[in-house]
This record gives structure tokens, sequence and C-alpha cells, in this order.
């Protein structure tokens, strides 16, 4: 991995990159999407419980990658519409829909930031946002205004994501050794990506990333009009982020050691 200069278009670098994952990660055991056709959950119990029942709700998933959450509320009721700036994205979304039967999810092609216009104005009773989406992008403050406008009076919008302060803990989990504050571009040349399987060679590998604290975040979304009902710090994430953490279901660190957030989740509405 290698720290390069920031490119002049960040949005068409990173559009580049997540076009060339969707194949591998579509492939990919990671994603096990024979599992997923055959009924299986991928949403985490923590995001069940606290986005409630969406049966019968209209539900907007931001920034989607290839649908399998998307399509989990599908499953649990919800009628679904998934964004994301890939198209071959959405067209695998689009037919992994076809698989399962869910006729009515639609997928669209649009930059989060365009959301509005590429939907037309309609507006969500749940506007959802799911894990590794927020650091794609540099204006967390555009993107809550974004996100406001297109939720529903009386609904809400509900936002879980891995914590920033672990961003600032070296490999070993316990040294702070990076700036939580920072947020300039961090610039990536990596010809990976996190899911198994080998990607086939690519020119486009090069990301650009930035890191917004949760304060920032809670910020830009009660200044965009929204009431927080909820900010949930958690002490366990979704993978082995550092070699310290236990597995039982999730990753968190052992029992008797001393823990930091590792997750958080966010829980916005809108007043009817």
């Amino acid at each position: 991995m290698e720290k390069i200069t920031a490119p002049d278009d960040w949005l068409a670098a990173n559009r580049a990159n997540w076009d060339w994952r969707v194949p591998v990660h579509v492939a990919s055991e990671f994603y096990d999407v024979p599992g997923f056709v055959a009924g299986k959950e991928v949403l985490r119990d923590f995001e069940l419980a606290e986005v409630g029942d969406v049966s019968g709700k209209s539900l907007l998933h931001l920034q989607c990658h290839f649908g399998q959450d998307t399509l989990s509320w599908a499953r649990r009721g919800a009628t679904v519409t998934g964004l994301d700036f890939s198209r071959p994205a959405v067209e695998a979304a689009t037919g992994l829909a076809g698989r399962i039967g869910a006729d009515s999810a639609r997928f669209v092609v649009s930059d989060v930031y365009d959301a509005v216009d590429a939907l037309d104005g309609q507006r969500f009773d749940v506007v959802y946002t799911g894990l590794g989406a927020l650091c794609w992008l540099p204006d967390i403050t555009r993107w809550a205004r974004t996100a406001a406008a297109l939720v529903a009076p009386g609904g809400f919008l509900y936002l879980a994501e891995f914590h920033p302060f672990a961003d600032s803990l070296g490999e070993d989990g316990r040294t702070v050794e990076y700036d939580y504050f920072h947020r300039e571009a961090t610039v990536w040349d990596e010809a990976s990506t996190y899911t198994d399987g080998e990607p086939a060679p690519t020119a486009a590998t090069v990301t650009v990333e930035w890191q917004h604290g949760v304060g920032e975040v809670v910020s830009a979304l009660a200044a965009a009009g929204l009431r927080i009902e909820f900010l949930h710090e958690h002490d366990f994430t979704v993978f082995a982020r550092f070699p310290v953490l236990e597995h039982d279901r999730v990753f968190r660190y052992p029992d008797g050691q001393p823990g930091v957030p590792l997750m958080y989740s966010v829980r916005a509405s809108k007043p009817a």
C-alpha cells in the first residue's frame, strides 16, 4: 500500500476502483451470493433491533454497492430503492433482486450528492446507510443535507458505521498512532480489495478517503434539521480489525481488558 498525491478527480478515481471491485466481490466467499440467494441474513443484529419493523415502509439505501443489505430490508417487507455511483454494482444488484424475486426493488445509478435529483425528489420513510460508506465522501455537511432532504416527514435516517477512533489505533489495536482529527484526503494506490479471491489486474488502483469524527457527523445531521434519537457506540466490530480481538459472532476485546468503541450507530428523525 502506497500513499500518494490526491488526484484532481477523486470521484472518478473512486468510481473506477469500485467498478473493478464489483465482479470480485460478487464472486467472493466473503459476500457468499449463493448463501444470500438461499436466504442467509446479512444485516447485523443491532441494525435490525435499532431500525425496527420496516414492513410496508419505503426504504432508501444510499451507497448500496451490489444490494445485499438493500434486498435484506426488502425481505423484511420494505419497498426498497438502492443508490450507488457504480453502474456495474447497480446492474449486479438488479440481477440479484431478480434471483430472489424482489420484483419491486429498484436500483439507481447516482453519486450520493446527486441523489435528490436522481430520485426526482422522492422521500422515504427510512433512509439507511451502512458500513464503510462515509469514508468515501469529502463533505459530511453536504451529505447530511442530502440525506435529510430524502427523509419523509415522520421518517428517519439510520446510520451504522465503523467508529473513526479505531482508525487512530496502530496494528496492535492498543496504541494511538494516528490523528483522530485528520481531515485531509488520504490517497492509496493498492491493487487489492477486502474480500477473498484474486483480483484481475487493473489500472484503477487509486482510492481517496476521508475521516469524519463522530461529533462532526452527528452535528451535521442536527444542523440539517433532523432530531437525534440516539447515538450508540459499540464495543464490537464485524471483522478481525486487530489481532487482539476475540471472535464470538462479533469481534471484541477480551473480557477484563480495556475496550474502545469499534462501531457506532445513529438514528435521526424528521418531524412529521
